[in-house]
């Protein structure tokens, strides 16, 4: 592709593909915080309660050690999404260590009002899935993406899935909240 002429144009194109490729990558963003939430990243940061150096955390986490090194990578993504924070371990101590935010605290297992399990379900493959299908739903006579992608209805896969069945009954993940 020949770039067109004059500094401004190539401004704009550059723009242009940087806007392209921030949403070809975007799953990034919500895969790195399911595996947060799987990880139990936020929770044993809040049971720690104060900020957490990597190595401890590392040390803390379910994980294959030999992958320790990709942790702060990990983290550096959801720092730069908001879930957590950087923070100085104690007063006085230039050491800093990863600390939760407002957005994280709606994730933990034991919060009133965790959204921790829709997000586990609405980014399971059973339910991600369909949109790898849009594009053929369009093409043809089914009635929903999911039964392009599964061959069959949600509610009638949901009987034969059991871990699509437990988000469904278990988090009510489909009801509509009624407004008294």
């Amino acid at each position: 592709m020949a770039l067109p002429r004059g500094r401004e144009k190539s401004t704009e194109l550059l723009n242009a593909q940087a806007h392209v490729w921030n949403h070809i990558f975007n799953f990034i963003n919500s895969m790195s915080l399911k595996c947060a939430v799987q990880l139990g990243i936020l929770d044993i940061i809040h049971k720690h309660g104060k900020p957490m150096t990597l190595a401890e955390l590392v040390e803390a986490l379910p994980m294959n050690k030999a992958k320790a090194q990709f942790v702060p990578r990990l983290m550096r993504i959801l720092i730069h999404l908001g879930f957590f924070m950087k923070a100085k371990i104690s007063m006085g101590e230039e050491e800093t260590g990863y600390w939760i935010t407002p957005a994280s605290r709606l994730l933990l297992k034991d919060e009133p009002l965790s959204v921790a399990p829709f997000l586990l379900a609405m980014l399971d493959p059973v339910l991600t899935k369909p949109w790898h299908h849009l594009g053929a739903w369009f093409e043809n006579e089914n009635f929903t993406p999911f039964d392009t992608a599964h061959g069959r209805m949600l509610w009638k896969h949901a009987g034969q899935e059991p871990r699509l069945n437990f988000y469904i009954y278990k988090y009510d993940i489909f009801s509509t909240p009624v407004n008294n």
